[in-house]
């Protein structure tokens, strides 16, 4: 028995090959069958998402033998646990479990495979491949030209920036298995749609008297007057509302697994930590605090503690979350 469902499992990862975009399979066993949906086709600087819903067979809800367990990986470096989107981790009901990977807005196109580790309701660990296509995107480049203050920002190595920029760090990379607060689209944080920087701009930050320093932009900026209304993209978490002197007033949710939104040079803050908010609830009022050359919304998404395109979030997501 175990021969034929290794060949129901061979033919279950050729089919994946001609899947259309979104890629979804389905492997039919004796003990449970799954469904994934997958990006097969993703851009630098995207999130790699992996849904696998499974169902138990009638044989495994008689006789549970464990939990289970699943763990995505991408190259030798990238690696990430499934988490539980949907339903209870028990052999007497289906489940959905949804695992995402950040690709760097320098990650080389191509084609590649992820792979899938994963144990199901306790029974042998299995393994197989995705095949994915990562295509090339263009990012602009752009030069700011900085005052005194920025400058005097930017260029700040003082021990309160530093501890500032450490435990902002240390909340970004921390995933809490359970926190899955939002299983729907994200909704964009103002009604405003006049962008005046981009996700993944290479920026040079030119100094007054002279030097400079480079980095990406990690967010979307929002051209929008001081006090606008600025909205949570999604429900969650927030777990983080306080002054830096980076990004000014800032406001960070906690949405899912590893995954958190950023708000960036609010005028004021309507939330604290801990509170819980639903997506179109307000968490402050836009302004220019921080390193800012203008009043503006900085608007950014964390993944595992990278950034990654909060477009994805509000146009493919529902592909993979609900």
């Amino acid at each position: 028995m175990k021969k034929n469902y290794l060949l129901l499992l061979c033919f279950f990862v050729v089919s994946l090959v001609f899947a259309a975009e979104p890629a979804t399979a389905v492997f039919t066993g004796e003990e449970y069958s799954i469904h994934v949906t997958y990006s097969d086709t993703i851009q630098p600087g995207d999130p790699l998402c992996v849904r696998l819903d499974l169902t138990p067979s009638k044989k495994t809800m008689k006789d549970p033998n464990g939990l289970t367990q699943a763990v995505l990986l991408f190259g030798e470096k990238k690696k990430t646990d499934f988490f539980v989107l949907n339903g209870r981790n028990d052999a007497n009901n289906p489940l959905s479990l949804c695992a995402m990977i950040p690709m760097s807005t320098y990650q080389a196109t191509g084609s590649y495979d992820v792979t899938i580790m994963y144990s199901a309701y306790g029974r042998e660990y299995m393994k197989f491949n995705l095949p994915i296509s990562i295509e090339h995107k263009d990012f602009i480049s752009e030069t700011l030209e900085l005052d005194n203050r920025n400058t005097a920002i930017k260029t700040d190595t003082s021990s309160t920036r530093m501890n500032q920029i450490d435990r902002l760090n240390e909340i970004l990379f921390t995933v809490n298995a359970g926190a899955v607060y939002q299983r729907k689209p994200f909704v964009a944080p103002t009604t405003a749609t006049r962008r005046t920087s981009f996700f993944g701009d290479r920026r040079v930050y030119a100094y007054v008297g002279g030097g400079s320093s480079t980095s990406l932009h990690y967010g979307i900026d929002y051209g929008i007057p001081t006090g606008s209304e600025v909205r949570a993209c999604g429900a969650g978490r927030v777990v983080m509302a306080e002054s830096r002197i980076s990004s000014g007033l800032s406001v960070v949710i906690e949405h899912m697994p590893g995954l958190y939104s950023l708000y960036y040079h609010l005028d004021s803050m309507n939330v604290k930590v801990g509170d819980m908010v639903k997506a179109g609830d307000m968490v402050g009022l836009s302004g220019s605090t921080g390193l800012a050359t203008g009043p503006h919304l900085h608007w950014e998404v964390r993944l595992n503690g990278e950034a990654v395109n909060p477009d994805f979030f509000t146009e493919k997501s529902f592909l993979y979350f609900q």
